[in-house]
């Protein structure tokens, strides 16, 4: 029995005002509603206690266990550090080996660490969010206008190699040039049938996009070229595709190898990566549109080579003397 006011009250009404009082706490599953005191229901229950309000929220529990998890590593971790420096300074003989085990070790965690870390989906994710925020968002006229059409400058035919992205060398906007990549950068002669795609692009590009230039870029350590001049003389070839494609550029490779006699494999490679660019020109009037436009002077053919082991750039206008190479 108590008093309030002057008026007895029984342990049943004492209950009923605890339980009140237990219902100014906000949130709290029914099962537990008896505990009288706040600090009680904090220690008893801390796992149930909600610190976000979001999806990715993350209970108290959930931390305590982390850093409990995290604690019990850090310390397994330097006991294996304590225990290795005990065992090299009382046998002096084993720090070569151990050096070894370390580094065969650190080479195996790295490894590890970039294969989980790695998130393609995330990775597509991330960087369309990052165009949009720094390039789309941040010009919307010029992004109103490619909505509408495009009136791109160059063509450009660019290697394959994730290394040479014409875009970054070259600063290229959106809606300034029409790419065209592929093995080696080569342009195919005309032919209707064998090279009907490459054909397509090529048209499209002059024809109805009036495109004022063609620029070809080649590039240092190009594994395109080198299969090239790695091709024997009997013509034997050991893959499906990549050998019959870079075959376009062949009378590149006899006059490099002629002319060239002195040098060696990866020099001789160097000068078929710019003497392919030739060629690729060469062959680019043998398509009826393209050379009509560039009898008008209304196109202009260009060759490049990019050098990303220098970080140089050279640029050229077709040369006329080279012939172009034959459909085979």
């Amino acid at each position: 029995m108590g008093r309030w006011n002057g008026v007895e009250r029984d342990e049943k009404d004492e209950e009923e005002e605890e339980e009140e009082k237990d219902t100014t706490f906000t949130n709290i599953p029914p099962h537990i509603k008896k505990t009288t005191r706040p600090s009680e229901f904090l220690l008893n229950h801390l796992g149930q206690v909600d610190v976000g309000h979001h999806k990715n929220k993350v209970t108290l529990s959930e931390n305590c266990k982390l850093t409990q998890k995290e604690e019990m590593a850090k310390d397994t971790y330097e006991e294996a550090i304590e225990g290795l420096r005990k065992l090299l300074s009382e046998n002096g003989g084993l720090e070569a080996a151990a050096a070894a085990k370390v580094k065969q070790l650190t080479a195996e965690l790295a490894g590890a660490a970039e294969n989980k870390a790695f998130n393609p989906d995330e990775r597509i994710r991330t960087g369309f969010h990052l165009f949009k925020k720094e390039k789309y968002e941040k010009d919307p006229a010029l992004f109103g206008a490619l909505a509408k059409s495009q009136s791109p400058k160059f063509l450009v035919f660019a290697c394959s190699d994730s290394r040479v992205c014409p875009s970054h060398i070259l600063n290229f906007q959106p809606g300034e040039a029409f790419m065209v990549r592929n093995i080696a950068n080569m342009v195919p002669p005309y032919d209707l049938t064998k090279y009907s795609g490459m054909g397509a692009a090529i048209e499209y590009a002059v024809v109805h996009l009036k495109v004022e230039n063609i620029l070809v870029i080649g590039h240092s350590c190009c594994g395109g070229i080198k299969g090239l001049m790695s091709i024997p003389d009997d013509g034997t070839i050991q893959s499906d595709f990549i050998e019959d494609w870079v075959k376009i550029c062949k009378t590149a490779k006899a006059k490099v190898q002629a002319e060239n006699k002195n040098l060696d494999f990866t020099e001789q490679c160097t000068q078929l990566e710019k003497e392919a660019v030739n060629v690729s020109l060469a062959n680019l009037l043998s398509y009826p549109f393209v050379a009509e436009a560039a009898a008008k002077k209304t196109l202009a053919l260009k060759g490049g080579h990019y050098d990303f082991v220098k970080g140089s750039f050279e640029l050229w206008n077709l040369d006329f003397n080279v012939s172009p190479s034959l459909s085979f």
